[in-house]
């Protein structure tokens, strides 16, 4: 199993956004020395009450503190862009790495971000649909010809093709059971949620699999998932630290709508306790591990990415459920 950290791209207003990006340069250095693979930078526009940093540029930047590691977006909302755009952005992206990058992309869910952008909500499947398919055939380096109903291209040959073939990985993230299908149908791995419980995943997960066999699919060879991750040398202390940033940020999710885009039944209007249960990994060394082993066993992963960090949170913490996690906890589950 393989284990990324999630970059977090958002921050409060005030802060010293220089600073901060200096910060999660320093992250970087130190989950590769602990043993990391992958790094993900995520994409929201229009991020109130935070501030948000954008992915591809991130990444471009955090290439030169991760050599040897993997880059990843985690998300981009490609229906808010041109595939050709993003087509080119990734293979140029996929040149400064050698060849180590994966594309996730999503649907988004922000009426606000659509509107800005001139998109209509309702098209964003067939965007994102069309999108996917684009990017892969540019990806091949052969003429495209494409007549669809939101994307038109007419013999057009990408500039630049990306190092991997016979092309970067595309995974797609996904709440709802359409969206997991989707995800079955046109990815090459359902890129799991840190949002639902244990449970909604496990069943989600089975339909990923069970579409793709319908499909003639072969079966997923990636299972990644994201979790929400604090880490400290005893459990209290953990939990302590962990409460006011988590309980801060799914405050901001319910203000954006995301329970919206939850599978039925999920909400994150619950008492703290009870909404960290199942969805976050807050704890010692030893709670972690038995936390991620329990993941392992239920969902077959091959590769969990942490969000260690949040609006506000100090550096120090941050770097210490990093060194935690790459010192005390990975070594006992590869």
């Amino acid at each position: 199993m393989k284990f990324g950290l999630g970059l977090a791209a958002q921050h409060r207003p005030d802060d010293d956004q220089a600073a901060r990006f200096r910060e999660h340069l320093e992250q970087v250095r130190l989950a590769r020395a602990v043993g990391f693979s992958t790094i993900w930078a995520s994409q929201h526009f229009l991020a109130q009450p935070f501030t948000y940093f954008q992915p591809i540029p991130t990444l471009g930047r955090v290439a030169a503190e991760a050599e040897g590691m993997t880059l990843g977006t985690g998300i981009i909302l490609l229906p808010l862009f041109q595939p050709l755009d993003v087509a080119e952005q990734m293979a140029t992206l996929d040149v400064i790495t050698g060849g180590r990058t994966i594309l996730g992309v999503g649907l988004g869910y922000r009426d606000e971000e659509n509107t800005a952008l001139g998109v209509d909500p309702k098209s964003r499947v067939g965007r994102l649909t069309e999108g996917v398919e684009i990017i892969e055939r540019l990806w091949m380096g052969e003429p495209v010809t494409y007549e669809g109903r939101h994307y038109t291209l007419r013999d057009v040959r990408t500039s630049l093709r990306p190092v991997q073939r016979p092309r970067p990985r595309i995974w797609l993230a996904a709440n709802t059971d359409a969206g997991v299908k989707r995800a079955a149908k046109l990815g090459d791995a359902w890129l799991m949620n840190p949002h639902s419980t244990l449970a909604s995943i496990e069943r989600q997960l089975a339909l990923f699999h069970e579409t793709r066999r319908a499909l003639g699919r072969p079966r997923a060879t990636d299972i990644p998932l994201i979790k929400e991750c604090v880490v400290a040398e005893d459990a209290a202390t953990a939990l302590a630290e962990a409460r006011p940033f988590l309980e801060a940020k799914y405050k901001a999710y319910q203000q954006w709508n995301q329970d919206d885009a939850l599978p039925k039944g999920e909400t994150f209007d619950l008492p703290f306790e009870e909404l960290a249960r199942d969805r976050f990994i807050v704890g010692d060394p030893a709670r972690a591990v038995d936390e991620i082993a329990r993941y392992r066993e239920r969902l077959r992963i091959t590769e969990l990415s942490f969000r260690v960090q949040w609006p506000g949170m100090p550096q120090a913490t941050v770097l210490r459920t990093i060194r935690l996690l790459g010192e005390k906890v990975l070594p006992k589950l590869r």
